[in-house]
């Protein structure tokens, strides 16, 4: 069996992603990591350069920043880099540059990448998510996170990335998956909150029009993380590869609201979610089999 990893990233130093983190947290799984380096304005060829490891295989590629709608051009970017993985290649494992896999879920990988390496059915794997947000002692429990998401895929050239890159599609069709119990940590709300303006500010062109990003400029230098509206205190361990991260960069945060935001139906969902395990209403880019 022979699994290719790929990512795409672009600008690591100047937005604080945790890049080398995430892609060593791939390497025990994989057979290649293929990393599509956009250009940068940092040094962010020298960050995967210094990882050392003979399975990374890096590629360089123009973002096309005229595509300034849902996200398109980090779709288009995902599937440059998944054409680039070995044609041999089982399953692809996809992750983002702000993602890390625990290795204490390695195993549980392992084993499903070999249950399901010959299953007809099965066209990828469902992992469960962490958002962590303020810093790395708080994860993200407010409806506006998604809970799950594919991160591993069966090679077949018709699976494609899907609108922004959060998932996949084959022939525009949902995936057919298989739920693991495996997470992954998604860092991508723990920054600086000056980076973190930053970032949302820059990341808008991706999205919106420049007058868009200049009516709602206010709103964007604004940004406090005291606007989430649930999070709840992290009590287990971090993948071992974030420890220098979390020593160096765990500024001080704590949580300044006072019960759960929003209007009357977002709290009965709420409640109804926490009650039962249950998101009502809840988007679901996959089909479960």
């Amino acid at each position: 069996m022979f699994v290719s990893g790929f990512t795409i990233v672009r600008n690591a130093e100047k937005y604080d992603y945790p890049v080398v983190e995430s892609i060593q947290s791939l390497l025990p799984i994989c057979d290649e990591v293929i990393v599509l380096l956009g250009q940068s304005e940092d040094n962010t060829l020298g960050l995967i350069q210094s990882i050392h490891s003979d399975k990374i295989k890096i590629h360089h590629s123009i973002w096309d920043d005229t595509l300034r709608e849902g996200g398109a051009v980090l779709a288009k970017e995902t599937d440059k880099a998944k054409k680039l993985i070995h044609p041999n290649a089982d399953w692809c494992f996809y992750i983002q540059a702000d993602e890390v896999v625990n290795e204490v879920y390695y195993q549980e990988i392992k084993d499903a990448l070999q249950l399901y390496q010959n299953h007809p059915l099965v066209e990828g794997l469902l992992f469960e998510y962490q958002h962590f947000f303020g810093n790395f002692n708080y994860v993200a429990k407010s409806r506006g996170f998604y809970r799950h998401e594919i991160r591993i895929i069966k090679n077949l050239p018709n699976i494609q990335s899907y609108k922004d890159a959060q998932g996949f599609r084959r022939d525009g069709n949902k995936l057919k998956v298989k739920k693991i119990k495996a997470e992954i940590f998604h860092y991508g709300w723990v920054r600086t909150p000056e980076i973190m303006k930053k970032k949302i500010k820059d990341f808008h062109q991706l999205w919106h029009t420049d007058d868009w990003i200049a009516e709602q400029e206010n709103q964007i230098n604004q940004f406090d993380y005291s606007e989430i509206d649930s999070l709840q205190l992290f009590t287990s361990a971090h993948p071992s590869c974030m420890k220098d991260r979390i020593l160096n960069k765990n500024w001080d945060y704590t949580p300044t609201f006072t019960g759960k935001k929003g209007n009357v139906k977002d709290r009965i969902l709420f409640w109804i979610e926490q009650k039962t395990g249950y998101r009502i209403g809840e988007y679901k880019n996959y089909q479960l089999v």
